[in-house]
């Protein structure tokens, strides 16, 4: 009876066994017959990844051809998790290896989307590159990437205009994710860089890469070149920027300042051949994540080193302004050119800078020797409304549409802002204190070097720009930038040559003629100015332009805190007006005869 139970049983399972074959030999015939081809693109699909390649960033050029900014190989250490993700261990094992915190590594892993490679590290050493390499058992799903790095070739100089580049933020993937732009990608922070992203980032490529069972790489079945970005020939004369940066840096430390921001322009086109902004900082920083001692470095100075004064910095625009009040009185007819207006050194309790008492002075005298009295005279007869007026016709209080981030507005002394802002009429004090540069009134050095290059160009306004063309990778013309005539002055041609005349006696016989005098080779027209400051020591102005009869070279100089501008801003414009036409040069054949492109 037992036996016949037990053979019974046997019998069942038997049956059981062989049905459970049959269903899976049937389930194996199905998925081979009717799903072969779905389930083999599945299995090579696991085989197979696409690893993109980043483009090489476009390089920089100055208007002669030279490269400043370019591009060098560089390692950077990857995780590629085709099969499984990463380990915690490997996570912290690259965190002390890279000296990146395990949780920055692990929410770049949680956003990450797809089958990119996840960028921990750019452009590290070769230490951490043959640890990484000579213990690949430990680091499963790391990869090592060849990409070009940004290399600024001259570190500081240019460093505001040029910008700087590094890993995409959180926010900027959120903002650009419709555009292309992927976790670990390196884009343009500031400057040019930012400016023209998306020309200079190129095309990527990518690889087609057989990876064994433990998503281990094994060979490329395919690859697509990565196609780099466009090339950038910019207005900047490099010559002429570095004699500029040394000019600066030299004066800044011979007077014991910190801070100063210059432009230099072209006033017949608007091309910006200079423009430097102290202190600076070194863009190579960012290129690989700067460091925690670097960054509280720049952070804690004082005097912003990644402001660029030249565009974002808004001061007082001093005695400067009084070529606008000049302006507007002589066109409004509030004075006449030969009119002798007498100076007794104060007017309405309200004095001259130096205390002096000039006497009577004519319209070009006022302005060469800059006399306060005199101008606040003609801002009297002229009231706030016409001063108003005649800045915005100069093209002040916005804007100048600059092809650079950031750039501020300055601001025009008026009633409407006063009422605004205080909620107060406004007093005559107030429009004397206008006429002469002070009060509301500020201007960024861009918005001055435009001022002056108004006058230089016989009343005409262009709008500043830094890139003159855009190249393609085959060296191709993509883009070519014309100057543009934003307004020209509704002032009568008279009225520009008396304003002309006057600022040519200011280097002559007026503020500046202790710098440059009647005997310097090259005919300069120039306006000193200091622009009251209270915080503390007064920041000192100059703007000037030469050759006088055809100007091609306009500059504008400030230095924070560096007093009267006949003393500290006067000496660097004429330094760059020596290098701009070649006075610097020991050899007379070297000389420029001009500095127009």
């Amino acid at each position: 009876m037992v036996v016949n139970d037990f053979e019974n049983r046997l019998k069942i399972i038997g049956i059981l066994v062989i049905l459970i074959i049959a269903v899976l030999l049937g389930r194996v015939g199905y998925m081979q017959i009717y799903e072969g081809e779905y389930y083999e693109r599945r299995a090579e699909g696991n085989r197979i990844r696409l690893i993109p390649t980043m483009a090489p960033r476009g390089t920089f050029f100055d208007r002669n051809g030279e490269n400043i900014v370019t591009n060098r190989p560089g390692f950077t250490v990857s995780l590629l998790p085709l099969t499984e993700p990463i380990a915690p261990e490997v996570v912290a094992r690259l965190s002390a290896l890279l000296h990146v915190p395990q949780q920055d590594i692990q929410a770049k892993i949680k956003a990450h989307v797809g089958f990119e490679p996840i960028r921990i590290k750019t452009d590290i050493g070769p230490e951490s590159l043959t640890i990484i390499e000579e213990q690949k058992a430990l680091f499963p799903g790391v990869i090592i990437e060849i990409q070009a790095v940004r290399d600024y070739l001259y570190r500081e100089q240019a460093a505001h205009l040029l910008g700087y580049v590094s890993e995409i933020s959180d926010e900027e993937l959120e903002a650009k994710k419709d555009q292309g732009y992927r976790t670990g990608d390196i884009i343009g922070k500031s400057g040019l860089e930012r400016i023209y992203d998306k020309e200079l980032r190129g095309i990527d490529g990518g690889r087609q890469v057989e990876v064994d069972v433990t998503g281990k790489p094994v060979q490329v079945m395919g690859q697509k070149d990565a196609v780099p970005g466009n090339d950038l020939v910019l207005t900047i004369d490099w010559k002429l920027q570095a004699a500029t940066e040394k000019a600066v840096d030299d004066q800044l430390r011979r007077i014991g300042c910190q801070a100063a921001a210059v432009v230099v322009m072209n006033p017949q086109t608007g091309e910006v051949l200079a423009m430097v902004s102290r202190p600076t900082f070194n863009p190579n920083l960012f290129v690989h994540g700067i460091s925690e001692k670097e960054w509280k470095k720049i952070n804690e100075n004082p005097y912003f080193p990644l402001d660029n004064k030249a565009i974002t910095g808004e001061y007082p625009p001093g005695s400067t302004f009084k070529i606008v009040t000049g302006t507007a009185a002589l066109t409004e007819g509030v004075v006449t050119p030969t009119e002798q207006i007498y100076d007794s050194g104060e007017y309405m309790e309200k004095g001259n800078a130096s205390g002096e008492v000039l006497g009577w002075l004519d319209f070009v005298g006022g302005l060469s020797h800059s006399d306060n009295v005199y101008f606040y005279i003609l801002g009297h007869r002229l009231g706030i409304d016409r001063l108003e007026r005649y800045a915005r016709m100069f093209g002040l209080g916005k804007k100048t549409g600059i092809n650079l981030p950031y750039e501020a507005e300055g601001l025009v002394a008026s009633r409407a802002y006063k009422e605004r802002v205080f909620e107060e009429d406004w007093y005559v004090s107030e429009t004397l204190d206008a006429a002469i540069g002070q009060g509301f009134n500020l201007v960024t050095p861009l918005q001055a070097a435009m001022l002056i290059s108004e006058v230089a160009a016989d009343g005409r306004r262009y709008q500043p720009y830094l890139v003159q063309r855009i190249m393609g990778p085959d060296g191709k013309t993509v883009r070519t930038f014309q100057p543009k005539l934003l307004s020209t002055l509704d002032v009568p041609i008279s009225v520009i040559r008396l304003v002309q005349e006057g600022l040519r006696d200011v280097t002559k016989h007026g503020t500046a003629a202790g710098v440059f005098g009647p005997n310097f080779p090259i005919d300069i027209a120039g306006k000193t100015g200091t622009a009251e400051n209270p915080h503390g020591r007064d920041h000192g102005w100059f703007v000037a332009y030469g050759p006088f009869d055809n100007p091609s070279i306009v500059v504008a100089v400030i230095v924070e805190n560096g007093g009267y501008g006949s003393q500290s801003s006067v000496p660097i414009g004429k330094k760059i007006f020596e290098a701009a036409f070649g006075l610097d040069q020991p050899d007379p054949a070297k000389r420029a005869v001009s500095a127009t492109p």
